[in-house]
């Protein structure tokens, strides 16, 4: 794991995006400029151009929890951020930012635990899911399945719930069952104002389930 660079935050966490169906007047302003810049980042950006506009980010987003310490999806996009960039960073340099990451969202789900459609314990379910586990990191895939399970209770048609769902049962190879959350992600309902997310999210739907058809 470390020596690929961590490209399983690449491949899953570059992501996430995310789980909300919230518009605009849902959240305050600020959180939602950095959940768009999220999506124009992660899906239209490459190598250097990427990394640096990555590092922007997430300055911004830790200036967005300072303006709203009690706002849960504050919280939950600079974790969201900081996740994505550890893909982008690698290296033993991914593990700071996992962390981090871990702290963010678990203090978005001390606040609200339901905030932005259980989009915390998604996210959260992720970094368990991919990171090393004991004792380099605190990868757990026991932990990640109860996330990801809980996510789903609070947001059963959401796409990321189910897509990192699909993801989980891939890496365990119960391929009937990714195929299911595959098939749900792809039927889930557009995210108002996410087109950019829900466009990207699409096409790794696709390709999962091009890869899935070949098992």
């Amino acid at each position: 794991m470390m020596t690929r660079r961590f490209n399983v935050f690449v491949y899953v966490l570059m992501v996430v995006p995310f789980m909300a169906i919230q518009s605009f007047a849902e959240l305050p302003v600020d959180v939602f400029s950095v959940q768009q810049r999220w999506a124009e980042v992660n899906y239209q950006l490459q190598g250097e151009a990427r990394e640096s506009a990555y590092e922007e980010l997430i300055a911004q987003a830790d200036q967005v929890t300072a303006r709203h310490p009690d706002s849960a999806p504050a919280w939950i996009w600079s974790g969201i951020i900081k996740s994505s960039f550890a893909g982008v960073k690698g290296g033993l340099g991914a593990l700071g930012f996992a962390k981090d990451a871990k702290r963010d969202l678990e203090r978005a789900i001390a606040l609200d635990a339901d905030a932005m459609q259980g989009a915390a314990h998604t996210s959260l379910g992720v970094l368990y899911m991919n990171v090393p586990g004991w004792p380099v990191a605190f990868g757990d895939k026991d932990k990640a399945r109860e996330l990801l399970m809980h996510a789903l209770t609070l947001a059963p048609q959401d796409i990321d719930a189910n897509y990192f769902m699909a993801e989980y049962y891939l890496k365990e190879k119960e391929y009937a069952q990714a195929r299911h959350y595959l098939e749900l992600a792809k039927n889930a309902p557009a995210r108002p104002g996410r087109d950019v997310a829900d466009m990207g999210r699409h096409g790794e739907i696709d390709q999962q389930l091009l890869q899935l058809n070949k098992q």
